[in-house]
């Protein structure tokens, strides 16, 4: 027998007058004041290292750097490799951001779609603007080759706006963590490979995370306008489910 549809959680099974009152106490001042804070926070450092000697980079990006040099192997730089086509290039950049846009239109979302295209176009162009403004010289030793530019780091960057993004769609704690990790993993990649010293791989979780929580202010409304929406047609169809496979009393 087919199970009912359990994603939606007891709480938000809401009338529609509740669902509005829900809709319009959605709070957009922690997030806007989040995202502000880190974009600030990663303009500051890019600074911060545009002025101290020359560009050079600072001694904890010298000391992780060594750090790595030394736990160097065959099966981390067949992952490192990995993470570097995962989040850069045609398939960071178009396919993977585009893919996840798609499945958002499959699953109604359609605000979601949009907010995420946004959140992901709005970091690359925060990121290069910065690698613009700073103009810090990569690391000499890279494994793989890469452009102009080693603050922030955009494979980072990009990590961190689809970490926040799909938690802000998705609000399950296991979809942060498993957010959280990605971007960890992807930031030790980056430094792994050679390609960005440890304050660029910072910088770029900041301004990712931080672009991304301040467009989520921007789409609060309608978003969890939308969630509630997706929520309350899983109530209506468990109910249909449930009603639809109710045994009927048996006559004496």
């Amino acid at each position: 027998m087919t199970e009912p549809d359990e994603t939606a959680h007891p709480a938000d099974d809401l009338a529609p007058p509740q669902r509005a009152a829900q809709v319009r106490r959605v709070g957009r001042r922690a997030p806007l004041l989040g995202g502000i804070a880190a974009v600030v926070i990663a303009v500051l450092l890019g600074l911060l290292i545009l002025v101290r000697n020359g560009n050079l980079p600072l001694g904890i990006d010298e000391e992780w750097s060594v750090e790595l040099l030394e736990t160097h192997a065959a099966w981390a730089d067949a992952f490192a490799l990995f993470m570097n086509a995962l989040g850069g290039g045609i398939v960071g950049v178009i396919v993977v951001p585009v893919a996840i846009a798609i499945a958002l239109l499959v699953l109604r979302r359609p605000w979601a779609a949009l907010y995420f295209v946004v959140a992901s176009a709005a970091s690359a162009l925060v990121v290069q603007l910065l690698k613009e403004l700073v103009g810090r010289p990569r690391p000499e030793l890279m494994m793989v080759p890469s452009d102009f530019g080693s603050f922030p780091s955009g494979h980072v960057a990009n990590a961190a706006t689809i970490a926040v993004a799909l938690g802000v769609i998705f609000p399950r704690v296991w979809v942060w963590v498993a957010g959280a990790v990605y971007t960890v993993l992807m930031a030790i990649s980056r430094t792994y490979l050679g390609v960005h010293w440890l304050t660029d791989t910072i910088g770029g979780a900041l301004v990712g995370a931080g672009v991304a929580f301040l467009l989520w202010a921007a789409f609060a409304v309608p978003l969890e306008r939308e969630r509630l929406a997706r929520l309350s047609r899983i109530s209506e169809r468990n109910a249909a489910f449930a009603q639809a496979h109710v045994t009927p009393p048996r006559g004496r």
